[in-house]
């Protein structure tokens, strides 16, 4: 991901939420005494054959070495197999979820799906970011290959087709830049504001700011109250899809 993407999603986050880089009206515009954005080091992308390096400010989730930060739904160790600056789903092992929870979130993720590629439709090269858990952004090995429109990659699953299909070929790394705004409910456990997203694919903008209508694994959305933060889980959809790289950034907001 490029400077100028990394610049971009922060901006409109922040313009979107009302965080650092929103409406602030006790400042007067050029106010010196405004407290500067903190500085970091926004790392390097990533190449097909180098992994590039997170922001100093991420969490890494996974930095090409284990899966420590990461669990199967019981609380065991994560069951995938880590290869060689990466990991892959190990089929039937079950989903995976971060041992931290996250809410409003910048989200990392590289994958890339089996070559030569086998099957096809919903059957060829199928895993899902999970966000919260709940809240599925589809993987799919969508290159020159025919499925729903709301189920190809970079889909908000059964709910949002991607704008356009920016998938490379099986084999190669490709990229979801994400950003996530959480839920919000009211006392009498109603949803008060949806969750939202926003998402890159490969650097191309494919959701802009859509409102996640609930749940995405069920035909029914839905939303229901819940923790403010929840972990982030990958899906286990008996294909052998690979992850690298993977970091994330929570997003101060109100």
């Amino acid at each position: 991901m490029t400077n100028f993407l990394r610049i971009a999603l922060l901006v409109g986050a922040g313009l979107a939420c009302g965080g650092i880089f929103g409406q602030q009206t006790q400042w007067k515009p050029h106010d010196m005494s405004r407290p500067a954005p903190t500085v970091i080091d926004p790392g390097v992308a990533s190449t097909q054959d180098v992994v590039g390096r997170a922001p100093s400010d991420a969490v890494m989730l996974f930095d090409g070495k284990d899966l420590s930060a990461w669990a199967q739904k019981d609380g065991t160790p994560a069951k995938w197999k880590v290869g060689n600056g990466y990991f892959e789903t190990v089929p039937k092992a079950g989903y995976i979820y971060t041992k931290k929870a996250f809410g409003d979130c910048q989200l990392h993720v590289e994958f890339a799906t089996p070559s030569p590629a086998v099957g096809q439709g919903q059957d060829r090269g199928n895993s899902g970011v999970f966000l919260m858990g709940l809240y599925e952004i589809q993987v799919l090995d969508s290159y020159n290959n025919k499925t729903y429109a709301d189920g190809s990659a970079a889909a908000v699953y059964g709910q949002y087709p991607p704008l356009v299909n920016a998938s490379r070929p099986p084999g190669q790394w490709q990229t979801y830049d994400i950003v996530f705004h959480a839920p919000k409910f009211g006392a009498d456990g109603k949803v008060a504001r949806k969750a939202r997203v926003t998402v890159f694919h490969n650097g191309v903008l494919v959701q802009d700011n859509v409102e996640i209508q609930g749940t995405t694994s069920t035909a029914k959305p839905e939303y229901n109250a819940g923790p403010e933060k929840l972990p982030l889980a990958l899906q286990d959809h008996n294909h052998p899809v690979r992850f690298r790289n993977i970091w994330v950034r929570e997003l101060l907001t109100e």
